[in-house]
């Protein structure tokens, strides 16, 4: 493991003015707050977030934080954070995003949340059903368990659709802080309105013990149900959306699906077909989907029985329209582990071992020209992480991830920076 002091600084840094030690001021800055810190695979540096703010969400050179009883703003990536809020229940914050208006919104387990102004005001956000009513939260019998209502296992959540930002995304839920619905939402105007573009149906398993069977989590007009939703993404090829969830069948039916959803903007309204259905040993129990010039990437999270056939596992891709046909897919590298989390970005594919499914403490998969070659590394100095909700490269070129402890569990923020 290298340090800076050993760097290609010209790699690190680009063409940009330097400093006589031939780092940029707000570099030199940044490491000074956490020296020893950056170090080196062939392919990429990496980092630690330093001490001080938990860095939940970044876009340019935005970063939103949160700390204890507060919530905090950067624009400079992190390195100072001028702009702040009381907030007492920021450790409970699952999700938040950057709308490219400036806009934040941010959510904790069962609450969303709006600033417009750089953290000056908040208010709550409540969520609405297609038919403009109320989408509201269920009363937990315990008020410690009210579910994980908005969060997401996957760390982009903004496109552009005919010229106009959307924010759609999923919650990963149901493995802690209680049972909940599992829904897809959608903004189409920066946050001011959310509104439900997906609901799940009524899982059994799933289901507040001892609660009202009257009033079963979920949507009874859909017969679909799944565990949690573990990407949505955009093909603006097909000006499509696509989204796969798990888990299991676990006595109820198939938690496993791929959806393909179109937005009807004048309507707003949507029209979501389920394209796959499996059990959890399938290359669709999966996640990371990214369409790149009009083709669909993702890996697979299969998993299942111990003894039997071996696991459908690897990164895959083809054509959108071949996504249920087997045949027509290129696995482009196995890492033999489950994973649901990657990222592409020019040209870069960014993914991440599972932990306690892994024989490596913390492992990237890595490939850098668009999967013509891999390699995957083991960061052990961080002891069994697993790294989700990766965002895209800020305005200094770091990708921004979560190190979970197990799989869940929110432990270390880290950054990666491509050698390029």
């Amino acid at each position: 493991m290298n340090t800076l002091s050993t760097l290609n600084r010209r790699h690190f840094l680009g063409a940009a003015a330097t400093t006589a030690s031939g780092l940029l001021l707000p570099e030199l800055l940044r490491l000074k707050a956490a020296p020893g810190e950056v170090a080196s695979t062939e392919h990429f540096w990496y980092r630690l977030a330093p001490a001080g703010p938990y860095v939940d969400s970044q876009r340019d050179n935005k970063a939103f934080g949160f700390e204890a009883g507060k919530i905090l703003l950067s624009e400079d990536n992190g390195l100072t954070w001028p702009h702040s809020a009381p907030f007492a229940d920021a450790q409970n914050i699952t999700f938040s995003c950057f709308l490219k208006n400036g806009n934040i919104v941010f959510a904790t387990r069962a609450q969303l949340f709006l600033s417009t102004d750089n953290l000056r005001t908040h208010r709550p956000i409540t969520v609405k059903n297609p038919d403009g009513s109320d989408y509201l939260p269920h009363t937990p019998k315990d008020p410690e368990q009210p579910g994980w209502y908005f969060h997401p296992l996957d760390g982009e959540h903004t496109w552009e659709v005919d010229g106009k930002e959307m924010l759609v995304w999923g919650n990963y839920c149901n493995v802690r802080g209680g049972p909940v619905p599992v829904n897809i939402y959608y903004s189409t105007d920066s946050g001011e309105t959310v509104k439900v573009a997906y609901a799940f149906g009524q899982n059994p398993h799933f289901q507040e013990k001892g609660g009202d069977p009257a009033k079963p989590l979920g949507n009874a007009a859909n017969k679909l149900i799944a565990r949690h939703i573990h990407n949505v993404t955009y093909n603006p090829a097909e000006k499509a959306f696509y989204a796969c969830t798990g888990d299991i069948d676990r006595g109820h039916g198939n938690e496993c699906h791929w959806l393909r959803g179109t937005y009807d903007a004048q309507a707003d309204a949507w029209d979501w077909k389920a394209i796959v259905t499996v059990n959890s040993n399938s290359r669709f129990k999966s996640g990371g989907i990214n369409f790149v010039d009009g083709k669909v990437y993702w890996i697979a999270d299969a998993n299942g029985p111990k003894f039997g056939p071996l696991h459908d596992r690897g990164i895959f891709t083809c054509d959108p329209a071949d996504i249920p046909n087997k045949a027509a897919h290129t696995m482009l590298f196995n890492p033999g582990f489950e994973s649901a989390n990657m990222l592409v970005q020019d040209g870069v594919m960014l993914a991440t071992h599972c932990a306690p499914a892994s024989t490596y403490a913390t492992g990237i998969i890595y490939s850098p020209d668009m999967g013509k070659t891999w390699a995957q590394y083991d960061l052990k100095e961080f002891g069994p992480r697993s790294g989700c909700r990766i965002h895209k490269k800020n305005s200094d070129g770091w990708f921004r991830m979560d190190l979970r402890s197990g799989w869940i569990d929110r432990a270390e923020v880290l950054f990666i920076k491509p050698k390029v």
